[in-house]
């Protein structure tokens, strides 16, 4: 997995990497969130979960909870309309 401030590059299920950009991090409750879209393409945004691997290292996990999913976007609405005043 490259980082970059603006970009991430994780890889499929096919193992083929798949380059996002960063829309917004933040945290909840002592977990980290990411919201990205696909790069170059106009696509619907995604929410993961970064969480850490056994060697400490970021992992981005889809957001499967539903309670988890509304939380992130409720969060996620509020500090977009507080960035744009």
């Amino acid at each position: 997995m490259e980082n970059d401030f603006n970009k991430i590059v994780l890889k499929d299920e096919e193992g083929k990497e798949v380059e996002f950009e960063v829309i917004m991090k933040f945290d909840i409750e002592d977990k980290e969130y990411v919201i990205v879209t696909l790069a170059n393409e106009e696509a619907d945004a995604i929410a993961f979960r970064i969480d850490k691997d056994e060697n400490g290292e970021d992992i981005f996990v889809t957001v499967d909870d539903d309670n988890e999913f509304q939380m992130v976007c409720e969060a996620y609405e509020t500090l977009s309309l507080e960035s744009q005043n």
